[in-house]
Parts: structure tokens; sequence; C-alpha cells
């Protein structure tokens, strides 16, 4: 008999909980996340002394004469923080750090319109007319294709569907955090894979050409360069996502204790059937869906008369090219169109369902959504300091370049070497969390190094960002990991970075494993193309 006992697949699901459990304990250990990222900041700081006042490390720096950052003597020098200078930068810089903070303005501002989408109870009812009755598994695989999806707005993902799915999880009874889980995993480790082209692709592919041009001057990487790889992987992301939810993120879960919860995200009223009054609302708020939508394609229109009669505006495109990705107002600043749609559509709803009257409403909405995130914005004073002090010191751009110079040494010339250069990429990524900043240092290494062995810029572009999005959701260095920490804590105030990594740490593997084999796989086994125009090898000119 071939086939597997259920007290043999017990077993096993009790093998792999006991290895998470053990993984939490160890995080848990660990002292509170204000405290611990208070206490990398001080060890920065002793670091900082020991490589950049004492060892004095420095490593030749492979950006290009002329590259914006790069010094005079072509050096990368580690930076002591121990000394006059470093302490006037540390004392002058503490409230700008802080304040200067990506994702805190982000955040922010993203949260007055959900404030009021969420004290209207536009998010309640459209949860409840969406989720009830569905099967749990369909549910599942929402989630985290929604993650994915949501990458081509840059931040909804974090800010509006992490949140949404821990709701939902609660709605069908099911453990928050594990929703909380499956959409992060969709939106952070699914981070490049996308249906379509998003504001990541032509920021990747200008560093990739840069970096290329090192070799072949007239060489272009566009910016769909990897996309029919990233289709593919967008329902790898998603079937790996969610079968990790349900076989090992639940049950290692357990049941549920809500009175571990902040009682404010437990809506008594989620199991409920949608009312009249809600159902006129939700009729309403997709209305001001449209409207909203209309405008935002407006925008993006270029200056032309469309039908004869609605003129095109285009006013958030980029002002010099006429882009609609690459550098374009309607991208870079999509955290004002995420605040409108909620503001206007939550407004929309509230008042067709008798929720909300005046402005009075409103503004109670968006300071009670801001008071939620207390906690969130002391850890991100913390997280911010730790952050300028290691970019400061320069030890995460010398630990890539060194990594990197590891890898050539190696004398690997076959397919192999992307497994290095993967795993090179994870290691870089939990040091280094933006991946436009890792791959701008560790571009000029690679891409001319796997050029010159024979592989295209755009295969090693592909192989970067696996590597890159696979551990995007284990580092505390990814700037929304804070976040994350703090939207969950709200569902277990007990809830360490143990906690956190070890429900992660499983997607983190999954899909690393699964995305090479499916690299490898695509590239090299069906010799298919990344992208449109993508070859996967690469020939001198004239050779």
């Amino acid at each position: 008999m071939t086939e597997t006992s259920p007290a043999t697949r017990a077993e096993k699901r009790g093998a792999m909980t006991r290895f998470l459990d053990g993984v939490e304990w160890l995080g848990n250990l660990l002292p509170h996340p204000v405290t611990l990222f208070a206490i990398l900041a001080g060890l920065m700081i002793l670091a900082s002394g020991l490589f950049g006042g004492v060892m004095e490390v420095a490593v030749e720096d492979p950006r290009p004469e002329g590259a914006s950052g790069r010094a005079a003597d072509g050096m990368i020098r580690a930076v002591s923080l121990m000394n006059e200078d470093g302490f006037r930068r540390i004392f002058t810089s503490l409230t700008t750090n802080f304040t200067s903070f990506a994702p805190l303005g982000v955040v922010l501002v993203a949260m007055l319109g959900v404030g009021v989408a969420e004290k209207s109870g536009l998010l309640s009812a459209a949860v409840r007319s969406i989720v009830l009755g569905a099967n749990r598994h369909t549910v599942t695989v929402a989630v985290v294709f929604a993650g994915v999806l949501s990458n081509t707005a840059s931040e909804m993902g974090y800010v509006v569907l992490v949140p949404l799915a821990g709701a939902v999880f609660y709605a069908l009874g099911r453990h928050p955090l594990a929703g909380m889980a499956a959409a992060f995993a969709g939106t952070s480790g699914g981070y490049s894979a996308n249906l379509l082209i998003g504001t990541i692709d032509p920021l990747l592919a200008g560093i990739t050409t840069e970096a290329a041009q090192l070799i072949d001057p007239g060489y272009v990487v566009s910016a769909p360069a990897n996309w029919y790889f990233m289709v593919i992987s967008t329902f790898m992301i998603t079937v790996v996502g969610s079968l990790v939810t349900i076989f090992i993120v639940e049950p290692k879960l357990g049941k549920y204790d809500s009175s571990r919860a902040d009682p404010a995200v437990l809506d008594k009223n989620m199991m409920q059937p949608v009312s009249g009054a809600e159902k006129k609302g939700l009729v309403w708020a997709g209305i001001a869906t449209l409207v909203v939508f209309a405008a935002m394609a407006w925008t993006l229109m270029p200056e032309i008369d469309l039908a004869g009669w609605l003129p095109g505006w285009g006013a958030l495109r980029n002002p010099d090219t006429g882009s609609i990705f690459q550098q374009a107002p309607f991208f870079t600043g999509f955290v004002t169109w995420i605040f409108l749609f909620f503001l206007i559509v939550g407004f929309a709803y509230g008042r067709a369902a008798g929720t909300m009257k005046n402005d009075r409403d409103v503004i109670d909405g968006m300071a009670s959504a801001i008071s939620t995130l207390g906690l969130y914005i002391v850890l991100v004073f913390f997280a911010a300091q730790f952050v300028a002090f290691f970019g400061w010191s320069n030890l995460g751009a010398i630990t890539a370049v060194t990594g990197a110079q590891f890898l050539t040494d190696t004398g690997m010339t076959g397919p192999a070497i992307f497994i290095g250069f993967i795993l090179m990429c994870c290691f870089v990524n939990l040091m280094l969390g933006s991946a436009s900043a890792q791959w701008a240092v560790t571009a000029p290494i690679f891409v001319p190094m796997l050029m010159l062995v024979g592989y295209s810029p755009e295969v090693i572009q592909a192989a970067y960002r696996i590597g890159d999005s696979s551990t995007n959701i284990i580092t505390p260095m990814m700037s929304y990991f804070g976040l994350i920490l703090a939207w969950m804590t709200r569902y277990d105030k007990n809830l360490g970075i143990g906690t956190v990594i070890a429900m992660m740490l499983p997607y983190s593997v999954a899909f690393l494993v699964i995305w090479v084999a499916l690299f490898f796989l695509w590239t090299f086994g069906l010799g298919l193309p990344v992208g449109p125009g993508s070859p996967t090898f690469y020939e001198m000119p004239g050779g």
C-alpha cells in the first residue's frame, strides 16, 4: 500500500509544527520589536566604529565614474559614527531620520482615507458581501492573488490588503493572522511577480541598462524585459502561497484566541448578513468607485479628444517623456489615489447607508484610524534610526560587493552559477531592504560578469528578482515590516518577531525553492524567453 497513513501525515505535520514552534520560541526570546531596533541602532554605531574607525574597511566601487554616490577615488569605505562628525550627524538628524522614513508618510496618508471607509462600515459590509458562504480555499487563493496584483499599486497591499485579509479570515471563523500572512506573502514575497508592468519594472530595467552598458554601450533593457516570466510567476506564487497557508501556517497557528486582541478589530457583526441599508450603501460605493476610476483614467489620457467630446488630460504622465510608467506622477504619488479612493467611496457608502452625515463623521474616522497606529509610529522612530545608521556606515554596500567578489572567485560558468547568484541576493536582501538600492550596488558587478560568461542582462535581472522577493517577508530591514508587526499585534498583543518569522519562513523557503526550479525549467529547460525581445544568452558584438 503506497498511500501515506493518516498517522504518518499527522506525524509529518507535527514535525513541521514543532520546528516552527522552535523558530517562534527562539525569535520571541528577542526583546520587544521597539527595544530590538533601539539595540540594533546602538550596535550599528559600535560596528561602524570598529569597521570604519579601527579597521578602515574599504572595497572598490563597481559603479561607473560619474555615477551618483560614487566617491572620487572609486572606493566604498566604512564610515565610523563613533567620532565627533558621527555624533553631530546623529544628534542633528534624529528627527529627520524619523520624518523622512518613506513608509511613515505613505501609511499615515493612506490611513486617513482608509479610516473613513472603516468608520462608515464600508469595509465590513464589502467583506461580508464577498466572503460569507465562500469556499475557504477559494478565499485563501484570492487573498494571495490579490496580494501579488497589489504591487501594481505600490503600497496598497501593505496598507490596505494585509489588515483587510485579517478581517476576512476572522469573519470566516479562521485565524486572522493566517489571512494576514497570506496577504503579506503575496504582496511582499511575490513583489516582482505580476500580470501587469508595475513601477518596479522600469526602475530595475534602468539600473540593468546602465550596468550592461559597461560591457556593451548600446545595450538597452526595456521595462517589460521580464514580463513573461513574471506572469507565470504570479500563478506560481498564488498556488504555493495558498498551499503553505492551508497546510502549514493555519495548522501551526491553531484555533484563534480573541482574548488577546484589541477589541476595536473584533467586529461582532462580521458574520451577519448584509442589511438593506448596507446594500444601498454598497450600490453608491460602486458608483463612487467608477467615478474615481474614471478620474484616474483621465489623468493618464494623452492630450487628444476621445470620441470627439471627452478631452484627455494626461497630467499625471511623465511630463518629459509622456510615459505612463517610468517616473510618472501617477505611480510615484499613488498613495494620493489610495487616500482619495477610500475617502470618496467610504463617504458615499456612509451617506447612503446612514452611517455618516457630515464632515465631523469623516474627521472622526480619520482620527480613529491614526489612533490605531501608535505602536507603529513608535516602532518606526527606532527602525528609522537603525536604517539611517546602517546606510551611513556603508556596511551594507561593502557586504554586497564582498559577496559578489566571492561568487566571482568561484569560477563557475554554467547555469549553476545562478543558484549562487540568487542565494547571494537573498543574503544581501536581509541587510539592504530596498530593491533598487540593492540592485544599484550589485548590478554593476554581476551584470557585466555574467554577460562575459554568456548570459543576457534580462535573464540576470530575472534571477535577481527571485532572490530579492523571496526573503522580503523575513527581513526586518524591509520598509513595511514594522507596519505588518503593528497590524498583527492588533489581533495578538503578545505577538513577537519570532511569531512573524515562524509564520513567514515556510513561505520564504517554498517560494525560493520552487521559484528557482521554475526559473531553470523556463529558461534552460524549455528555452523560453523571460520577456518580449529578451534573449537568454549574450554574445559580444563581433564575437
